[in-house]
């Protein structure tokens, strides 16, 4: 949370407060559900709620912005990022029933009014939003097809409608198919061994 806190300081109490009771959550839920290792609730909110947020380093989204989480998991980029952006409309969605349930229970503890969620592959996902995010689900060239149709034509924020991939390692190889993407290193902004692979991969669609 330390970090969180010195990363975000414009964060309103109702804000902290969110993000404080995301790790309670997380654990009561992870023991009856597994979506986080052990090894990473011990670093819950560097390698969860921090990273998630990596995506607010690159992009603030605009007041109305609809994104897309696919893939989300147990809430992740998803759930960070509602918290942050309460005027942004957020729809999670994963492919596997359990996980969506845990997004269900921790979004309603929550109070969070600006995030729906769906059992549901991205192919089957109806509406168009601003932007698409994810944390590594699949290669790119695999996930653009998953998605393409989903982005609306309509321009709101600074950076044209796409996607805002979290990814990590060496990159080259996967998005050179994709030469107008545009890659954000996530140790310029945080410190400590986990972001120094870690990235933001912005593909506009």
């Amino acid at each position: 949370m330390n970090q969180l806190l010195s990363q975000f300081p414009d964060l309103s109490s109702e804000q902290v407060k969110r993000f404080e009771q995301l790790k309670p959550l997380y654990v009561e839920w992870n023991e009856k559900i597994n979506v986080i290792s052990r090894k990473d609730m011990e670093n819950f909110y560097e390698r969860h709620v921090l990273h998630s947020l990596g995506i607010a380093k690159v992009i603030q989204f605009s007041d109305g912005s609809r994104v897309l989480d696919v893939g989300t998991g147990g809430g992740f980029p998803g759930i960070p990022l509602a918290i942050l952006f309460p005027q942004v409309q957020f729809h999670l969605v994963d492919s596997i029933g359990k996980k969506i349930t845990v997004v269900r229970e921790v979004v309603q503890a929550l109070g969070l009014q600006n995030v729906t969620f769906q059992h549901a592959r991205a192919e089957k996902v109806k509406g168009k939003f601003d932007f698409v995010v994810s944390r590594a689900v699949t290669r790119m060239e695999k996930f653009v097809p998953w998605v393409r149709d989903k982005i609306a034509s309509h321009q709101k924020n600074a950076w044209p409608n796409g996607i805002m991939y979290l990814k990590g390692g060496d990159l080259s190889d996967e998005m050179a198919p994709f030469p107008e993407h545009h890659v954000f290193n996530l140790s310029q902004h945080f410190a400590g061994e986990f972001f120094e692979t870690k990235k933001v991969v912005y593909l506009p669609l």
